[in-house]
């Protein structure tokens, strides 16, 4: 109970047409959540990488914040023709897109949050993902950078009235990636270019550094590449994705999956024990592990070391998703997508399966900080049906369920994972809450409800039966009617009947014999 007491408590934001809400997460008093703020009209709300701040774009381009310690809006923004908006890691900061009225006007605006002031001023003609935001920020905000044309160029994130401070000169330069935790490497792709085979590159984001990038690799076919860094900045991820697959194995091209390190000892392809596209990878909160879903289905899922030594084997199915608990001790495995939505979810640390559930139609998925609940959300635009919120337990078993006509948004509060206990006080915390609320009920001991809310939670499943034609269903009533057998199925009432008549003939001969005698 302690270990409660002293962290903090879990918030989902949940928007819909009607605008926003925050809700307590769990675990909830009387099965329901309660509500921390009423629906708020907006177009769009996220909150800052750590937590602190809360943006939400309302009607005429209004855009609001809101400290999360209190929700009290701390400061608003107007912003005619607003497009995009985002906050840095700490909320420090505000960057806003515009849309261009005029040729050159400058339209990226980099807003001070406690003076609200704009420190920075560029123009940029469009975006996308690749390109915004803007100005990238490291989780600490000690590194800001921007991807400009052949070159990425730095700020003093501390007084963006400097300028660019330094660069570094990448030709044909695509996509960056900025290292978060801590901001110290900077990775670039540049793509195929003229008979050059794509490439990967990591440089140091310290001046004097960026001349020479600290590891590099290339790519002869390669359309598109997704960047992981792990948690300290020691390794990056590179799903190469190719349009076409020149064995001609998937219609969807083919990937490869790639790992760089900063110190130079790996870059290199991972062995992966199956054929077919990676479908999802994620580093552990660590940084010391990563898991990948690959193959053609039914996909097979594998946990690395940071050497790319397979360390866990966690089966094969209908899986592309994996996500892994910010404690590191749990994994979810799921199908989405066009996929039937099969979760399975592992204890990491001792290698065992904890159960097995379905969540049909999710399009966002993702663990709560504490590492304890599994949240997946089906929501549209992506689906215009069946719009709702489940919450699982770490084991898989269902804990909450809502369903909405129309749901666009719900995730969770973002909070560091340190400040959480440990994983296994908080699962025995929340196992004596259960016990607690369940004693005044009066349903017998403590395993005797625990078995119950297993069984009703997750019904055994049972294999359907064989199929036998209709004119075969009675055979065996009327086989041992005619035997004088006992019927397996229960009797009809004709064949009861029949019995009967048979056995007070038996008996009535029975008594003419023993008269006779």
């Amino acid at each position: 109970m302690a270990a409660i007491d002293r962290s903090p408590s879990l918030d989902i934001l949940v928007r819909g047409p009607e605008g926003f809400s925050l809700w307590n997460g769990p675990p909830f008093s009387n099965g329901q959540p309660g509500v921390k703020i009423e629906k708020v009209a907006c177009s769009n709300v996220n909150f800052s990488e750590d937590g602190s701040r809360l943006m939400a774009t309302k009607p005429d381009s209004v855009i609001s914040i809101y400290d999360c310690s209190s929700y009290k809006e701390i400061r608003s923004f107007q912003v005619p023709n607003l497009a995009a908006a985002t906050l840095s890691p700490r909320g420090t900061f505000l960057q806003t897109f515009q849309r261009s009225t005029t040729p050159q006007e400058k339209n990226v605006i980099l807003w001070n949050m406690e003076t609200g002031d704009p420190v920075y001023l560029q123009f940029q003609k469009s975006i996308t993902k690749t390109t915004w935001p803007s100005i990238r920020f490291s989780s600490d905000e000690a590194i800001a950078c921007r991807f400009a044309t052949n070159e990425i160029q730095f700020f003093d994130a501390r007084d963006f009235s400097k300028g660019v401070v330094h660069r570094i000169r990448v030709p044909g330069l695509a996509a960056i990636e900025l290292s978060k935790t801590p901001g110290s490497h900077v990775a670039a792709f540049v793509p195929v270019s003229k008979g050059v085979p794509a490439s990967i590159q990591i440089f140091g984001c310290e001046k004097g550094s960026e001349s020479q990038p600290v590891a590099r690799r290339s790519f002869f076919r390669c359309s598109t590449v997704q960047l992981s860094w792990n948690r300290g900045s020691t390794g990056l991820l590179t799903v190469v994705q190719s349009d076409v697959d020149k064995t001609n194995q998937s219609y969807y091209g083919e990937s490869k999956l790639n790992y760089l390190t900063t110190d130079g000892t790996f870059e290199g392809v991972v062995s992966l024990r199956k054929d077919g596209p990676v479908h999802d990878v994620q580093w552990s909160y660590s940084g010391s592990e990563f898991a990948v879903v690959y193959g053609f289905m039914p996909a097979k899922a594998t946990v690395f070391d940071k050497k790319c030594n397979p360390l866990l084997e966690l089966g094969t199915g209908p899986y592309n998703t994996i996500r892994w608990n910010p404690k590191g001790k749990f994994l979810c495995l799921a199908g989405f997508g066009n996929l039937p939505g099969d979760m399975a979810f592992w204890d990491y640390v001792d290698k065992k399966q904890l159960g097995t559930t379905k969540a049909e139609w999710s399009v966002t998925s993702e663990w709560s900080p504490d590492g304890r609940y599994f949240m997946t959300a089906t929501t549209a635009p992506r689906l215009q049906v069946d719009n709702g919120i489940k919450i699982f337990h770490y084991n898989g078993s269902l804990y909450f369920k809502k369903m909405f006509d129309k749901l666009f948004q719900v995730d969770w509060k973002p909070e560091s994972p340190e400040r959480f206990a440990e994983i296994v006080e908080l699962i025995k915390s929340i196992d004596s809450l259960k016990v607690e609320e369940a004693k005044p009920q009066g349903q017998g001991s403590k395993s005797s409800q625990a078995s119950k809310k297993i069984t009703s939670t997750n019904p055994p499943t049972q294999k359907p039966a064989a199929y036998r034609p209709p004119h075969a269903k009675n055979s065996a009533a009327i086989q041992a009617e005619l035997f004088g057998e006992a019927p397996n199925d229960a009797m009809s009432k004709n064949a009861l009947r029949n019995k009967k008549k048979r056995e007070k003939q038996k008996e009535k001969k029975a008594a003419e014999a023993a008269g006779g005698s």
